[in-house]
């Protein structure tokens, strides 16, 4: 028998996070290991077209191969843009900081 990939396909959701554990051949890639998971039929929301796909933290494409104790992440995409949250707390800041020097 051959050796088996323990892999962990994760999902995380604003109100929890769904870790699926699988053991998958030794040539598995990052898609196998997606639909193995069945995550993309209990989430029709993944889309292999327009989410991304990462191995621990670093971006993946679907065709990568995995390694043993791998966890395979699925992002969603941004509800905001993270450089025009920044921009609307330091325009903030300054309000605040006005408002402190006029007293």
């Amino acid at each position: 028998m051959a050796e088996r990939l323990a892999i962990e396909v994760c999902y995380a959701l604003p109100e929890r996070q769904e870790v699926v554990p699988l053991a998958l051949p030794q040539d598995a890639t990052l898609g196998e290991a997606l639909t193995a998971s069945g995550l993309l039929v209990k989430y029709p929301e993944i889309s292999l077209d327009k989410n991304r796909f990462g191995i621990y933290g670093k971006l993946s494409k679907t065709d990568a191969a995995l390694r043993d104790r791998d966890r395979v992440e699925i992002y969603r995409p941004l509800t905001a843009d993270p450089k025009a949250i920044r921009r609307q707390r330091a325009a903030a800041g300054k309000t605040v900081k006005k408002r402190l020097e006029r007293l």
